[in-house]
């Protein structure tokens, strides 16, 4: 038997992409509502977070489960009752935009399938739209969700290539941020080979469903149709225990039952939640909407942010979790469902807003850590050997609730190409006061035989989740990101 070499690295590949705008994320969704009922459950979440998330877009779209027609009334009907609950929810929390501000970014896309119905001289009102929010003096970038087909985003494009300089155009295609649940026609795979500078988040896949029990997407709740989730629990993604916490109210009467799974396009906004996670500087950064890496997938004619990776040395887009059955499990779809109990609880939380005055909800728990209040991460360097000690007792909760504290290692998140994370120790994890034992630069690797040494320096996640003592329970989060030197810091 020959002997086995240690493989080569794929080749190199862009540096770790890193958002650094501030304020609220902005948001154009393109969907395909009305097919079926995930959608409208999706859109019904969505809107109980319009106060952190800046909605510029709720375009109605076609997709290969509904080639010819689209349904923007459906999206009309829910905003309207949206605002029959905005008083409401003014109670609990600020920022909520009007049912007319909503409104006015209602459109459709073209009423036909595919890049066969792109019209780049004359763009559907749902293209203009999308052009004129990217267009918009603003600093954040623009994420655009698709939640069905893409023909509306590759019209979009191909209009601005057709009445643009190259450089105009380039600097449109850098304010978007795609985030895209498989792909649902063929304007998807049109629009990466021909955009290739484009962010892009997502899992190449045929048009037609067969690919889709791979996506890392399916882990908001797709454990039983797509048997695809050992370890999930399932708990909070039944139709039953939708029943009890969701269908309240005016809003809460446009969440159906699901027929397939609940709410599948809902990963690609999770991650712009303002819930201390931080996960819209970066995909792999991990957070409620999954963890992706980037590489260039087979037969794809660029890189994206996406599933895989090199296997060899475990740089890849899968976490291992601690599973409801209490082993380890390992999958792209673990890297939603790690997070199920927290952001199902959450969005219950929401509809009781909708129905409750402040005094009879709950809200979430502000936690300060060093006396730093917020979501932002914060960011540490020690020295290899060293034991950085942080307190989270100055955080709070609004309602007065008892909080208990977790901090854990997330050290998958953010690794890059050819790199292993720090290598850290928790003590005290479930205190507010966690000491971190800084042991080297890097991990040992799972082949220590093959690993290259340690560098200079070296990062890893620490991420603190807060619960509070209400039902129900509300989670926030920090990540806290170690740098560990093997220099002396001067």
């Amino acid at each position: 038997m020959a002997a086995c070499a240690a493989p080569a690295l794929a080749a190199p590949l862009p540096a770790e992409h890193l958002d650094t705008a501030e304020g609220k994320p902005r948001l154009f969704v393109l969907s395909d509502i009305g097919n079926e009922p995930d959608d409208q459950m999706s859109l019904v979440r969505l809107l109980l977070y319009s106060n952190e998330i800046d909605i510029e877009g709720l375009v109605a779209t076609t997709s290969t489960f509904q080639k010819s027609v689209t349904h923007s009334e459906t999206i009309r009907a829910i905003v309207a009752d949206f605002g029959k609950v905005r008083p409401r929810l003014l109670d609990n929390a600020p920022g909520w935009p009007t049912a007319q501000a909503l409104a006015e970014t209602i459109a459709s896309g073209p009423a036909a399938y595919g890049v066969a119905a792109i019209d780049a001289a004359s763009p559907s009102e749902g293209a203009r739209k999308l052009i004129a929010a990217a267009d918009r003096a603003d600093t954040r970038p623009l994420w655009v969700d698709l939640w069905g087909g893409a023909n509306t985003l590759a019209e979009a494009l191909a209009h601005v290539r057709a009445t643009r300089s190259a450089e105009e155009l380039a600097r449109f295609v850098a304010r978007l941020r795609v985030y895209a649940i498989s792909d649902q026609d063929d304007a998807g795979p049109s629009i990466r080979r021909e955009f290739p500078d484009l962010f892009w988040i997502g899992s190449p896949s045929t048009p037609d469903s067969g690919d889709f029990a791979k996506a890392t997407w399916t882990g908001i709740s797709g454990d039983k149709y797509y048997l695809n989730g050992e370890g999930a629990d399932f708990t909070t993604v039944t139709n039953e225990w939708l029943g009890a916490h969701i269908r309240k109210g005016p809003l809460g009467a446009h969440y159906p039952r699901y027929w397939f799974i609940m709410e599948g396009d809902t990963p690609a906004f999770l991650g712009l939640i303002d819930n201390g996670l931080e996960a819209r500087r970066s995909p792999s950064w991990g957070g409620w909407g999954g963890r992706y890496v980037m590489r260039q997938p087979y037969g794809e004619s660029r890189p994206l942010w996406t599933q895989g990776g090199d296997m060899f040395y475990r740089i890849a887009s899968q976490d291992t979790v601690e599973g409801a059955d209490g082993r380890p499990h390992t999958s792209d779809q673990a890297t939603i469902w790690r997070w199920r109990t927290a952001f199902q609880n959450d969005f219950a939380a929401r509809m009781d807003w909708t129905v409750k005055p402040f005094a009879q909800a709950n809200h979430a728990p502000r936690i300060a850590i060093e006396g730093s209040a917020g979501t932002g991460v914060v960011e540490r360097t020690v020295r290899k050997g060293e034991v950085l000690h942080l307190d989270a007792g100055a955080s709070t909760d609004p309602d007065g609730q008892k909080l208990t504290y977790r901090w854990f290692l997330y050290n998958e998140a953010g690794v890059k190409n050819g790199e292993r994370p720090a290598d850290l120790t928790l003590s005290q994890a479930s205190d507010a006061k966690v000491a971190i034992t800084a042991r080297d630069t890097c991990t040992a690797g799972w082949l220590p035989d093959l690993a290259p040494p340690c560098p200079a320096s070296g990062k890893a996640h620490v991420i603190l989740a807060v619960t509070d003592g209400g039902s129900p329970a509300i989670t926030r989060y920090r990540r806290v990101i170690v740098t560990v030197t093997q220099a002396k810091r001067r």
